[in-house]
């Protein structure tokens, strides 16, 4: 071999040496910016975090590349670099939020009324002066968007936000996550219907088995055709009972809800009744 190709050869692995230990530097460097370092933090606990631009908004498609895994985040944020942490919420990391704009008047109006309601629970500063206020994740919570009082959202499934004290915003309450008190949840649910259309079941409910179409159906029945003064405690009975199904997959507990209600509101009971029996009757079958 000549003495030209073994120093060409030399330089190309100095070369490759070179370029790896940059690499490596690089790796290190992003690893320890402050912004991927919290990240890191949080994910070790157990939260989906993803990178997002000074405007809040995801840099990525961050539905399918929030990570909890702590050692994915230094090359997460070199692939897709951003200032803020964006936490996925609902089940993915375990907390639904109360999102409260209180620069808006009805909202601030709304959290003045009820805020002493309101259990001690996890609670950010955000950076626009309102609040996060995380609550434990409940099953079927749904993100909404001024439902319950104008600036007033709700953050679950299918939902984030930023993860403001690793901007350096305050954290007001460092309690552990309380779950959603009752008459809360109670605004958060979508209006009742106005009459018992099974219509929207009969999609799911063509490939269970006829045992559990008929049961829906029987139940449907007994609670429109409830006698007054056995209204409450039928309704109760029914969606208890439908709720074996949910275990299995046949049914979940919003169907259940919905077809209960619309039911119960033919019979002649009140939207208030329904939703406290209806839930009370959920929670003690599957706690939900």
């Amino acid at each position: 071999m000549g003495s030209c190709q073994v120093q060409l050869e030399s330089q190309a692995s100095k070369k490759g040496k070179n370029l790896m230990s940059t690499q490596k530097r690089e790796h290190s460097r992003l690893a320890l910016l402050p912004v991927a370092e919290k990240a890191q933090l949080l994910a070790r606990h157990g939260l989906k975090i993803f990178p997002c631009n000074e405007d809040k908004k995801p840099v990525c498609k961050w539905s399918e590349v929030a990570t909890n895994c702590p050692e994915s985040v230094p090359l997460l944020w070199r692939t897709y670099p951003g200032t803020l942490i964006g936490v996925a919420t609902g089940k993915a990391s375990g907390f639904d939020v109360l999102d409260l704009d209180l620069y808006k008047p009805d909202a601030d109006a709304w959290y003045q009324e009820h805020c002493a309601r309101i259990p001690a629970t996890r609670t950010h500063k955000t950076r626009k002066d309102g609040l996060h206020l995380l609550f434990r994740h409940r099953e079927n919570m749904r993100n909404s968007a001024g439902k319950i009082a104008p600036g007033v959202d709700v953050r679950a499934d299918g939902g984030y936000i930023i993860w403001w004290p690793a901007a350096g915003y305050e954290i007001i309450d460092k309690s552990r996550a309380q779950p959603w008190p009752a008459w809360l949840v109670e605004m958060t649910q979508p209006p009742l219907p106005r009459k018992a259309d099974l219509e929207h079941l009969d999609n799911k409910l063509k490939d269970a088995d006829r045992y559990v179409q008929g049961a829906v159906r029987a139940a449907v029945q007994a609670v429109a055709s409830a006698p007054e003064g056995r209204r409450n405690d039928i309704l109760n009975g029914e969606t208890y009972s439908l709720a074996r199904f949910i275990p299995e997959g046949y049914l979940t507990a919003t169907d259940i809800a919905y077809a209960m209600s619309a039911a119960a509101l033919q019979a002649g009971l009140s939207e208030r009744e329904i939703q406290k029996t209806v839930a009370s009757a959920l929670r003690a079958r599957v706690g939900v």
